[in-house]
């Protein structure tokens, strides 16, 4: 779009905020979850159910983004990181101190195992102009946030429709 900062237009397309997870898959985080919300699934529990069906332990695949998401403090991190920073950085250019996420898809590929190190990046796909909503005056974005694990396997994607704006 000719209305966007050049700057914006080159993101589009790109990889942006590429990041290795601060921790392995774990059990534990797996357990947790499968506790809070009461799933019983077998294929989490107990390891022959797991053998025979998704051939070992995996993770729920609706945890995916919990394995890249930086801890809030850690030692010698000089600032703070923040999941989905390219949503961030188009607030701050377009200047847009509010947002929601008007849609989130998410697609599955390999299963995450227990031991696996994800790696992500985040890629602008879109950038709209100026609308108005009732919400207030803005710029809706799509962002995807790529998912692959040790061994280069694409785990999955997060899609994401972002709305920044400013009320009027």
């Amino acid at each position: 779009m000719s209305d966007l900062p050049a700057e914006v237009q080159g993101w589009i397309g790109q990889k942006r905020y590429e990041q290795e997870g601060e921790f392995d898959v774990e059990r534990g985080y797996i357990f947790t979850t499968c506790s809070s919300t009461e799933n019983a699934n077998p294929i989490y529990w107990e390891e022959k159910a797991a053998n025979e069906i998704t051939d070992g332990f995996i993770a729920l695949p609706s945890m995916i983004s919990v394995w890249f998401r930086p801890h809030h403090w850690a030692p010698k991190r000089e600032e703070q990181v923040l999941p989905l920073q390219v949503h961030f950085d188009l607030k701050a250019i377009f200047d847009l101190p509010e947002a929601v996420m008007s849609d989130n898809t998410v697609t599955f590929g390999e299963p995450v195992r227990p031991g696996d190190r994800l790696r992500t990046w985040q890629t602008l796909r879109s950038c709209s102009g100026e609308k108005k909503t009732k919400l207030g005056t803005g710029r809706f974005w799509d962002i995807d946030v790529e998912y692959v694990n040790q061994r280069g396997e694409w785990v999955g994607t997060d899609s994401y429709t972002g709305y920044g704006y400013r009320r009027d």
